[in-house]
């Protein structure tokens, strides 16, 4: 690849009847919605395709993340088209965690996938450290809602003292918070603890399968989809778009979010990570 092919969305999106889209970065982004998202997600209703919302954000409920695209200026999204990292968690803990309390990271709304997995939640920063034998898991779920000193100190003693399994929610590293500047997500909070530790924690959302497995099996209920007729549209290379190419769909990287025009190709090529399509973004060009 010698240089950026960059195409128009809507062209792309023209040949496929299902599309993923990532959320930050591609949806919306710091400064809110990305000018023309909505237009374009209209187009494609009124096109019939069906759509889907792949975000490793486990800040909020199915629910809160229709509530919170609604409030930015994209309404119409039913809670069942978004499919969250945490939902992922979820599953996992109804699955494996033997009941009592779960500890975490994260805001009082993320907290409700614990509370979906009939597990007791406890924000780190009321546990007492002293009281943890019915702690069955330590859940990372967001980058708010706790003092980034004092309660990742108490996670780590939490882990130090008790074998429990520790859930990553949210995968991601960095998230951008301004054109030139990004912010530590959860996932690259996890690391760190990891690290510090040295044990690997489970961690759910995009690049792995499961999301996109489970957003696959959601659309046979609206048609009869082969792999080959979505497309996951992302703007990150080592999530949206190595989890799509995994998974055996098509790509399109858009140049709204993490990954800018100026540094997209040099990405590409030292990733190896190689998208079937370049967009600028999927609204005004």
């Amino acid at each position: 690849m010698s240089e950026l092919n960059i195409k128009d969305f809507r062209e792309v999106a023209a040949d496929y009847r299902v599309i993923f889209f990532d959320s930050y970065g591609v949806l919306r982004n710091h400064r809110g919605m990305i000018p023309g998202a909505r237009e374009t997600i209209e187009s494609l209703r009124q096109a019939g395709k069906t759509i889907r919302v792949l975000t490793n954000n486990a800040a909020r409920s199915q629910e809160g993340a229709a509530r919170r695209l609604a409030s930015l200026g994209l309404p119409g999204f039913a809670p069942e088209e978004i499919i969250t990292s945490g939902m992922m968690a979820r599953q996992y803990l109804e699955e494996k965690a033997p009941g009592g309390r779960a500890a975490y990271l994260g805001t009082e709304d993320a907290a409700e996938y614990i509370v979906q997995a009939k597990l007791q939640p406890i924000s780190i920063s009321d546990l007492d450290l002293d009281d943890i034998d019915d702690i069955s898991a330590m859940v990372f779920l967001d980058d708010e809602g706790y003092d980034w000193n004092t309660d990742i100190n108490k996670t780590i003693n939490l882990l130090r003292k008790k074998s429990i399994p520790a859930i990553v929610a949210n995968s991601d590293k960095l998230y951008p918070v301004a054109k030139n500047d990004v912010a530590v997500a959860t996932g690259g909070l996890a690391r760190v603890v990891e690290s510090i530790l040295g044990r690997r924690f489970i961690h759910f959302g995009k690049p792995d399968t499961q999301m996109f497995n489970y957003a696959f099996t959601s659309i046979q209920e609206e048609g009869d989809f082969l792999r080959r007729d979505v497309l996951m549209v992302g703007d990150t290379l080592h999530t949206d778009i190595l989890g799509g190419n995994k998974f055996g769909i098509h790509t399109a990287l858009v140049l709204s979010g993490n990954t800018p025009r100026n540094s997209a190709l040099r990405e590409i090529e030292s990733t190896g990570v190689i998208p079937d399509h370049i967009c600028s973004s999927i609204g005004h060009e």
